[in-house]
């Protein structure tokens, strides 16, 4: 094995890393990344108007398997909306600084896109999407044929991708991290990937849904699917979400 991660640990010691553009006085980045006014916009539910089944924590953790089949059932917008609440939704806004999400961020800095691949989901053609959680509405990215298998050859030919309802695709915007952390965002940003992947899992599990994360995927071939630079912005992490297959299903 070759030594690339004992010098990532040791280049992103506190004693090595460089000051930090914020206490060098330059402006923070932009917490979303920008739209245009002709990108095309789906409205979500409020989180005000979601109503899910009541679950003790307990047992969501106890329950919270890696599920790698799937009924065929899609998500409603209701569960969809409630998924992206919970792994990005904001609470707190503190421009351009900070935002309090329902998951941790190390600073508040939430340097992650959530992309979506849909497969199955009521009310919205297959396709890319990306959630902006500052308006809590979807934005169409692309809605061409064959995108499901495009992303499963991505992810090392695994099937499950094109077997899901929807799958998670988070992306990192390194440099809002790095603004305040420099070097050491690099290990941040990896700790709030976690973070959020758990919050997906427990969250499906109160709405009957199973979850399979993902960290197998060709860096390059995600990159240029999604149209990102894979440096700047690059995929950090995956996860497949799809309904419960019941025992009558399975048998």
């Amino acid at each position: 094995m070759q030594p690339t991660g004992q010098i990532f640990m040791e280049m992103t010691r506190y004693d090595r890393l460089s000051r930090a553009d914020q206490f060098q006085g330059l402006p923070a980045p932009s917490l979303e990344k920008p739209v245009t006014k002709d990108d095309r916009f789906i409205s979500l539910p409020r989180p005000a108007e979601i109503s899910v089944p009541n679950l003790e924590l307990r047992l969501a953790i106890e329950s919270r398997r890696s599920i790698r089949e799937y009924a065929r059932d899609p998500l409603t917008m209701h569960e969809l909306a409630y998924l992206l609440w919970s792994t990005q939704g904001i609470v707190q806004r503190h421009e351009p600084y900070a935002t309090f999400r329902n998951v941790p961020s190390a600073g508040g800095r939430h340097a992650f896109e959530t992309y979506l691949l849909i497969n199955r989901a009521s009310d919205l053609e297959p396709g890319l999407y990306r959630y902006l959680a500052f308006s809590h509405r979807l934005m169409v990215v692309e809605t061409s044929h064959g995108m499901a298998d495009r992303f499963a050859e991505a992810c090392l030919k695994q099937p499950i991708v094109g077997e899901s309802a929807i799958t998670f695709i988070w992306t990192c915007v390194i440099y809002r991290m790095a603004w305040r952390y420099s070097e050491r965002a690099y290990r941040l940003v990896h700790l709030d990937a976690g973070h959020v992947c758990q919050n997906l899992y427990l969250a499906a599990e109160q709405i009957g849904c199973g979850v399979c994360a993902i960290g197998a995927f060709d860096d390059e071939l995600m990159a240029d699917l999604l149209g990102i630079d894979g440096v700047e912005e690059f995929v950090i992490y995956c996860a497949t979400v799809g309904k419960k297959l019941t025992k009558v299903q399975l048998f």
